[in-house]
């Protein structure tokens, strides 16, 4: 998998900035720190996967986001369905090289934005150009307690969103149970949300429901997975 860069929280507007106690000296974060956490969302059994279908749906405000996705990862294929049956298109991603159709493009940012929330502990495995320091034990930033800081920084070109921070504060279990996200490295936090509601999905572990201080909301549903040589779908359990 490579970094196709992720249209970010669309239509999703700022939060207020927080300050977040970190440890003095991070550490860069090898293979083994990805993957220990990529480990925990299944990462291993990702081949088995034929096809991953679900809905991202949105809220912020009075404004609401629903977006239903099935993708075939080795073929690329995506299709695309809206809130409006008459509203659905289907096309590979990643896009070709110098594509200038612009409602395509828009149309895949939005796909990278709704699977990244779905599937982002694997991008720590797959999106080796990130950057990974590990920060140690610091304060949660909604929960209260502490967790371990992981900070995946993406290079500053390249991509829909170049240069973004996301800081992953992740239990004893190596579940991520909140983020923060910084588009484009910006100090600021741009959107922070719990990490809830995690499921299994066939070999995966997904993440279906996220909370925000300023009531911002991003959740899954209709989320199944269909194993190559099984023409059955799996929906998620607990």
């Amino acid at each position: 998998m490579t970094k196709t860069r992720v249209y970010t929280f669309i239509l999703l507007g700022l939060t207020a900035a927080l300050a977040v106690g970190c440890a003095s000296h991070p550490r860069e974060a090898g293979d083994g720190v990805r993957r220990e956490i990529a480990r925990q969302y299944g990462i291993d059994g990702f081949d088995q996967i034929e096809a991953l279908r679900f809905t991202f749906n949105a809220q912020v405000g009075d404004k609401q986001v629903r977006r239903s996705w099935q993708w075939k990862p080795a073929s690329g294929e995506v299709a695309y369905r809206a809130a409006s049956p008459s509203t659905a298109a289907r096309f590979s991603h990643p896009l070709p090289a110098g594509s200038t159709d612009t409602d395509l493009r828009d149309l895949d940012a939005k796909f990278v934005n709704d699977r990244y929330w779905l599937l982002f502990p694997l991008h720590l495995v797959w999106d080796q150009a990130a950057e990974v320091e590990d920060h140690g034990r610091t304060r949660r930033p909604i929960g209260g307690g502490e967790a371990r800081r992981i900070e995946v920084r993406y290079p500053p070109a390249g991509g829909y969103t170049p240069g973004d921070v996301y800081e992953l504060f992740v239990g004893s279990d190596e579940r991520i149970v909140e983020w923060i996200y910084r588009r484009g490295g910006d100090p600021r936090p741009t959107r922070m949300s719990t990490w809830e509601a995690h499921r299994r999905l066939g070999p995966l572990v997904v993440s279906l429901d996220h909370r925000g201080p300023d009531g911002f909301r991003v959740w899954f549903s209709d989320v199944a997975v269909r194993l190559k040589g099984h023409p059955e779908w799996i929906q998620t359990s607990d």
